[in-house]
């Protein structure tokens, strides 16, 4: 990736009634302290979620098309806007890969696969996926990952305390980017995500079904394709995700009216 894009990568990646987040107490592995996720700095965060974003931008580069990152941004900022953490420094990108799947890292950065893009239909698709990522940045999911790794391999520097003043502890607390995106996430961290970008959505004004649509197309993949094996080893299926959704919504929805989808202005890929 030449210079060109490696700043734009930086300015491509550079909700509910909000709830508590959960403490996660490291208890006797830290001799005795606790650390509390979310008291994690803002700062800390950010910079952890950059350290990744920019592993996996490693692996796999933001698509050469920069009409399409500023548009995924446009919608991706709005969405985000209407989420309880509007404040981070949100960015979107579309990688260089032919899987089917989405990223989020901590700090406020989402990158969405070619292959995951070109399944959508529509602005409000584009708006679910989003939104799903975006749920699991404001609650903190990646971030309570890395800090149970922290478990694993508990050194001299902790998270919230040293991280932010030493780049080489971040790279430590981290590992590799890529590989901590590709974990699982707790089944209920899935479901979460699902419902907060059902309902972001619904606030930006998209027609709130878009994620579903999305799960749905999704669902008619084989699960013998390869562009599928990471994020059926990664995520509920796609048919356990639209019942648990369709549990939580009810008939929350039959108010919702006009949402829009706005085919006429979503970006088509050009390759």
């Amino acid at each position: 990736m030449n210079k060109h894009h490696v700043l734009f990568a930086i300015a491509a990646m550079c909700s509910l009634a909000a709830l508590p987040v959960e403490a996660f107490d490291l208890g006797k592995a830290l001799g005795g302290k606790s650390l509390n996720v979310g008291k994690t700095s803002k700062d800390d965060e950010i910079k952890i979620g950059r350290e990744i974003a920019g592993n996996l931008l490693g692996a796999s580069p933001l698509v050469k098309d920069e009409a399409l990152q500023q548009y995924v941004n446009r919608v991706g900022r709005w969405v985000a806007l209407q989420s309880e953490r509007p404040d981070l420094p949100w960015h979107f990108g579309v990688i260089e890969s032919n899987d089917i799947n989405a990223f989020a890292t901590p700090g406020g950065n989402v990158l969405v696969t070619k292959g995951l893009y070109r399944k959508l239909n529509n602005e409000a698709d584009l708006a679910g996926v989003l939104g799903h990522e975006i749920g699991h940045v404001i609650k903190k999911h990646q971030l309570k990952l890395i800090q149970k790794q922290q478990l694993l391999d508990v050194g001299s520097s902790l998270l919230g305390e040293k991280a932010g003043k030493d780049n080489d502890a971040i790279k430590k607390l981290i590992g590799n980017g890529a590989e901590i995106c590709a974990r699982s996430l707790d089944k209920n961290a899935e479901f979460e995500a699902d419902r907060i970008g059902v309902v972001l959505s619904a606030r930006a004004g998209y027609d709130p079904y878009g994620l579903p649509e999305v799960l749905q197309e999704i669902g008619h993949v084989s699960k013998n394709d390869s562009s599928v094996a990471l994020l059926f080893k990664t995520h509920p299926a796609p048919d356990d995700r639209l019942v648990k959704l369709s549990d939580a919504v009810g008939t929350r929805l039959d108010k919702v009216t006009d949402g829009k989808t706005l085919e006429n202005r979503f970006y088509k890929l050009k390759n």
